[in-house]
């Protein structure tokens, strides 16, 4: 296998990290760690508008959308 980038490297080191279920690695802690990577959690500030504004709450609504699977697929596993 060719070596990883840091960001790939660390959602499969975070999708084994946790013990395998049924032999399978954690995806929900891969889909977590992506998450951190991809779209990191942020804070708004007071002052923030327009289009800056519409690109940070469309970046936290991917982020939530993404731990929202997460969170479900650790519900059914």
């Amino acid at each position: 296998m060719n070596e990883l980038s840091s960001a790939a490297q660390a959602v499969l080191d975070a999708a084994y990290a946790l013990p395998l279920r049924n032999g399978q690695p954690s995806i929900a802690a891969a889909l977590r760690a992506l998450a951190d990577k991809v779209v990191p959690e942020e804070s708004t500030p007071e002052m923030m508008r327009g289009p800056n504004l519409e690109r940070l709450c469309q970046r936290q609504h991917t982020r939530a959308e993404i731990l929202t699977i997460a969170a479900e697929l650790e519900g059914g596993q």
